[in-house]
């Protein structure tokens, strides 16, 4: 896919990445309509702080999927996702993998329902809320959390969502 929206150099970089990276390089049509949405979203609602797309591919997605190789499958809480990252482009690349999407900021979880309806993503769904208060114990076989400063910080506010032997 090519969305118009986005300049075509995106598309290639995005394609040399996975080619890097040994992912299917038919991820990169779902990725770009990912990248095209946030791109748009993010003119208003400041979902992140980088703008050009280009930048977007190599320190949002490439950055997210470099996990893959280390999730197949089971469950995954994304916290503090913002505008689900590295949570939507693991739920892309891994379909039997599913997702919650966790975050409290409004605006960022209406721009994570979208994006998951608009891209079709049946294994993701979003969790508007703040990780300590999200009420499922020990029901995630592997947490993310980019956002978050430290370890301990992430185990503090989101180790209770972590099944013994879970992975962060």
């Amino acid at each position: 896919m090519n969305d118009t929206s986005l300049p075509a150099e995106v598309g290639s970089d995005l394609a040399n990445g996975l080619r890097t990276m040994g992912l299917d390089a038919a991820l990169a049509e779902p990725l770009l309509a990912y990248l095209a949405l946030l791109v748009r979203w993010n003119r208003t609602y400041n979902l992140t702080a980088i703008r050009d797309p280009r930048e977007m591919v190599t320190r949002h997605l490439r950055d997210s999927l470099a996990m893959v190789p280390h999730i197949e499958s089971g469950t995954l809480a994304d916290l503090g996702t913002g505008p689900g990252l590295p949570g939507i482009p693991l739920a892309i690349a891994r379909p039997q993998l599913r997702v919650t999407l966790v975050e409290s900021n409004g605006k960022k979880a209406r721009f994570l329902r979208e994006a998951v309806r608009q891209l079709g993503l049946d294994n993701a769904r979003v969790a508007e809320s703040r990780a300590e208060a999200l009420d499922e114990p020990a029901a995630y076989d592997n947490l993310t959390a980019r956002a978050m400063d430290t370890l301990a910080g992430i185990v503090a506010v989101g180790g209770h969502l972590l099944r013994p032997g879970g992975h962060l």
